[in-house]
């Protein structure tokens, strides 16, 4: 772990190095920070390799995106392992498995590129310009296969580094840091904040708002949730969002509900922190508000709409001729036979094995994943333009018990089973009228597969 005085005599020795090299002019050609690479590779001595890894990083930092891209590329396509250590060592391994000729392998399979990295990142904020480097090459890679090499050195690297151990989960606030709240105006992704006021509502003191912190980047929330406090289960998203809402008596809540996860670095993508997120910020609540004996989630189902078009598509009997021709402005008045008839599609879609994978849609396979039971499904709780193009205006609870959470988990992963209510069960089993009015109560396959207890 990198302390405050540990970076700041990491700082001083980068600022000394300088003057050996030289501060980076900007547009400087991309060939300087390729033979800068190399030498940082071929480098011994600690406050050298130190005083070239900051210049990679200040170098990194003037580059124009094209100049990147070219660097990307020198990293991608070359610093590969060396052929005739990895052939010997593959060849001792087959000969004999043993401890000593798996250590061999392991050693000589592994690039330099990771070497590089890791000595790039004793630079003072390399870590962070590790991640954006990620991010780039994530964004790249449909023009540039090659780089895929890279992108998973980058992973394995910075999996290492933002591992749970490395992370310190804080609460966020009013009185946080105006840089952090800045971060979570900007990287709110479910439900967009508008200014500060709204920000103000939801840091109020009948809300929570918790993130994961790395030490090399203080002011840089990975990832956050936000938590209503609510009495009983919420069934619509409007009132949580409300700026004008009344501010509620946090010690009478009964129920937390999780309406909105929002990851900051897209170049940790594919490095999970929500299941760690979600399970402390329960042992968070539970032990500064007692009274809490539930918690739960308010969720979109963004694959759902797309879903439904391609049973339209395809003919499916289930679905009623208007479900998708819905005038939303009197949502509350559609007729009782198309909006059953869509919770039972929304049902049955949250609840399909496909074959032991589970549903496909990525906010249910995250709670399922983590343990959660399928509790309700609420129609016309999201009517606003996103809420009704992705989940035709519904909403679910996923609902936490940590008596059962590890149970539902196991059973998810191995076998896409969905623990899920007995309200869930009879929408699945209520009977259904097709396009042409006739009723239809047998399951379709989703139905027979999917199984679970409450």
């Amino acid at each position: 772990m990198i302390t405050a005085q540990l970076r700041q005599a990491l700082a001083s020795i980068a600022r000394r190095g300088r003057k050996l090299f030289g501060s980076p002019r900007q547009g400087a050609p991309a060939g300087s920070i390729e033979t800068l690479a190399l030498d940082l590779l071929s480098e011994r001595g600690e406050a050298t390799s130190m005083a070239r890894a900051d210049a990679i990083v200040r170098l990194y930092a003037s580059l124009s995106k094209e100049q990147r891209e070219l660097f990307h590329l020198f990293l991608a396509l070359n610093l590969l392992p060396e052929t005739t250590r990895l052939k010997a060592a593959a060849k001792a391994y087959l000969n004999a498995s043993t401890p000593e000729t798996v250590a061999e392998l392991a050693l000589a399979s592994e690039s330099p590129r990771q070497e590089l990295i890791r000595r790039m990142n004793v630079a003072p904020g390399a870590t962070h310009l590790l991640v954006r480097m990620r991010e780039e090459v994530l964004a790249a890679l449909d023009k540039h296969p090659q780089l895929k090499p890279l992108e998973q050195d980058l992973r394995r690297m910075l999996a290492s580094w933002f591992n749970r151990g490395f992370l310190t989960l804080k609460r966020i606030d009013w009185s946080s840091s105006a840089v952090v709240l800045e971060k979570v105006i900007a990287h709110e992704a479910v439900h967009e904040i508008r200014g500060w006021d709204d920000l103000r509502r939801r840091l109020a003191p009948d809300r929570r708002c918790f993130a994961f912190f790395h030490p090399a980047l203080p002011e840089e929330p990975l990832i956050f949730v936000e938590v209503a406090l609510c009495q009983g289960l919420a069934s619509k998203i409007a009132p949580l969002l409300s700026a004008n809402a009344p501010v509620d008596d946090a010690t009478q809540a009964d129920t937390a509900i999780f309406y909105s996860i929002s990851n900051c670095q897209p170049g940790l993508r594919g490095i999970s922190f929500g299941n760690f997120l979600i399970k402390q910020v329960v042992e968070e609540l539970r032990a500064d508000l007692p009274g809490l004996k539930r918690f739960a989630t308010l969720s979109p189902v963004p694959s759902f709409k797309r879903w439904l078009a391609e049973q339209a598509s395809t003919g499916g009997d289930d679905l009623p001729a208007a479900a998708l021709d819905i005038n939303w402005a009197s949502a509350e008045r559609v007729s009782p036979a198309i909006r059953n008839a869509l919770q039972r599609l929304l049902a049955t879609y949250l609840t399909a094995s496909n074959g032991g994978k589970g549903p496909d849609d990525p906010v249910a396979r995250f709670h399922l994943g983590n343990g959660a039971r399928l509790e309700c499904i609420h129609w016309a709780a999201n009517l606003s333009p996103r809420g009704i193009q992705e989940s035709v205006g519904m909403m679910v609870n996923y609902v936490y018990e940590p008596k059962t959470i590890e149970d539902n988990h196991e059973q998810f992963v191995a076998v896409g089973r969905v623990a899920r209510s007995s309200e869930v069960d009879d929408l699945i089993k209520r009977p259904s009228r097709n396009g042409n009015g006739k009723h239809n109560a047998k399951p379709n396959g989703h139905e027979q597969q999917a199984a679970g207890p409450a």
